[in-house]
């Protein structure tokens, strides 16, 4: 688990990829801990090593096999339960398969907030209806859906969504489907979601 902490009132817990707590995720926790909060990552694949790019295949196996999404999100609930009487504010921002799991707690009253970048997985969960403010990140282009269709389908009561340029990955400095543009744009916007839920 990685943990950021200095005596903020305001909580963010970040849900990381398939890879782990890797360089990406180390940097996105000091980014979020420079505006003021308190820093929470826990480790979902429970592995020491993230696993690289290059292991995208083996690390999608481990987490759908050892981890998958019911025993990620029991654990994010258990970490909510853990923490909330000792902060004001909770928020959680989850990329990818971490996005998912987000959104799969979007539905527990002690949040006050959730962001998801490219959570595509939420397809299939269409059921979930958000206690809190919701802010979801989209690519244009998905390998394994469209999301137009799935933005359109989306209840927009308590959620806003945003469409960026690039492919899945593009705020990951460190991956090839990295897009700086799209990255600062989402980054504004989520920084912009945070202050306007504190």
């Amino acid at each position: 688990m990685l943990q950021i902490l200095k005596n903020s009132s305001h909580l963010i817990i970040v849900i990381h990829e398939i890879y782990g707590i890797n360089q990406h995720m180390e940097n996105f926790c000091e980014l979020l801990s420079k505006q003021d909060f308190d820093v929470i990552c826990p480790n979902l694949i429970e592995r020491e090593q993230p696993f690289t790019y290059s292991e995208e295949e083996i690390a999608y196996h481990h987490f759908m096999n050892n981890v998958g999404f019911s025993e990620a999100v029991h654990k994010i609930k258990n970490l909510l339960l853990e923490v909330k009487n000792n902060y004001e504010k909770i928020y959680l921002i989850g990329f990818s398969v971490g996005a998912t799991v987000a959104w799969l707690c979007s539905e527990e009253d002690s949040l006050d907030g959730v962001v998801a970048y490219y959570g595509s997985r939420i397809r299939n969960y269409l059921q979930i209806v958000p206690q809190c403010p919701v802010v979801l990140f989209f690519p244009e282009e998905e390998q394994s859906f469209n999301v137009d269709q799935l933005i359109s389908i989306l209840d927009k009561k308590n959620i806003e969504i945003h469409k960026f340029n690039g492919q899945h990955g593009f705020s990951d400095p460190y991956s090839a489907k990295f897009n700086k543009k799209s990255f600062q744009n989402a980054l504004n916007e989520m920084l912009n979601f945070l202050k306007k839920h504190q």
